[in-house]
């Protein structure tokens, strides 16, 4: 699904937000893009640039909220399996769709489907299947709302267990009128 999602994109200039260990940027790098990606965590953030740097990957640590559209725009913004973890997600959509000249591929797991699955492999048990970090919780359908008061939803994707979307930034305020 994410290949799709990519491949109907077009684009080449990829900015990955959360990019963790830097296996997402990695595959997009191998398939033609151009690829930047960054993380809050340093040491995640080591450790990519060790694996995926030598493949011209540039990684850097950074927060979603930090992130500022002179330095960080792409015309593909990548943030899949981010916003869960995330205290505030509106701010965190406003600066992705900041930074967003084309398209963004947004991803989350998809509640309560995820905390079952959780639960029936017997994880998290105590926690009712809410894997550690996760503090935000959506369903598909509150995913597309929650997103769409900051991008024109373009995809609806639902791979199990997940929601990804497929968006264009909206237009600017005066360009709306």
């Amino acid at each position: 699904m994410f290949h799709q999602c990519f491949d109907e994109a077009g684009v080449t200039d990829v900015h990955e937000i959360g990019c963790g260990e830097g296996m997402v940027s990695a595959m997009m790098a191998d398939w033609g893009a151009t690829v930047r990606g960054c993380d809050f965590s340093r040491d995640i953030v080591a450790t990519a640039q060790q694996n995926f740097g030598p493949r011209g990957i540039r990684f850097e640590a950074r927060s979603v909220y930090d992130l500022e559209p002179v330095r960080d725009s792409a015309d593909l913004m990548v943030c899949c399996e981010v916003l869960e973890h995330v205290d505030r997600p509106e701010e965190a959509l406003r600066a992705l769709a900041a930074c967003t000249r084309q398209w963004a591929i947004l991803s989350v797991p998809r509640e309560p489907i995820w905390r079952v699955l959780n639960m029936m492999r017997g994880k998290y048990i105590g926690d009712l299947g809410n894997t550690p970090g996760h503090i935000q919780h959506w369903s598909r359908s509150g995913f597309v709302r929650l997103v769409a008061r900051h991008f024109e939803i373009v995809r609806v994707r639902s791979p199990l267990p997940w929601t990804m979307l497929l968006c264009r930034p909206l237009p600017e305020p005066s360009a709306r009128s």
